[in-house]
Order: structure tokens, then sequence, then C-alpha cells
């Protein structure tokens, strides 16, 4: 699975991280969206999806 992210695009909103709680966490200071795991088990394919089509911003790209 590739993940992309564009930074400047991620407002904070935090929806990642409850879909996909491994694979993303939030940065204290700001909020924006940290990368856990590049490379997530085939098991939280469906939990990162979920995580790129709830993101208000649009940042989050993932592709198998």
């Amino acid at each position: 699975m590739q993940i992309s992210i564009d930074f400047d695009k991620c407002c904070g909103a935090g929806q990642c991280v409850l879909a996909a709680p491994e694979v993303f966490d939030q940065r204290d200071e700001d909020g924006i969206v940290v990368l856990l795991d590049p490379d997530p088990p085939a098991e939280q394919y469906e939990n990162v999806h979920q995580a790129a089509a709830v993101c208000p911003a649009v940042a989050i790209q993932a592709r198998q």
C-alpha cells in the first residue's frame, strides 16, 4: 500500500486518527497528521482507505 499525505492541506481535524489509530497520529503542537506506519499490514488497508475518505481536507491518498 502506498500512502501519501499533503501536509500543506492537512487541517488537523483528526478523523484519520479515529479511523486508523495504528497508522496515523497527530503532532502535539499543531494537530497535523503523522504517518506512524508507512507500510501497514493488509488488515489495516480498509481503515487506511476509510481515513482517506473521511479526511475533510483530502490530504491523504491511499493506493494498493
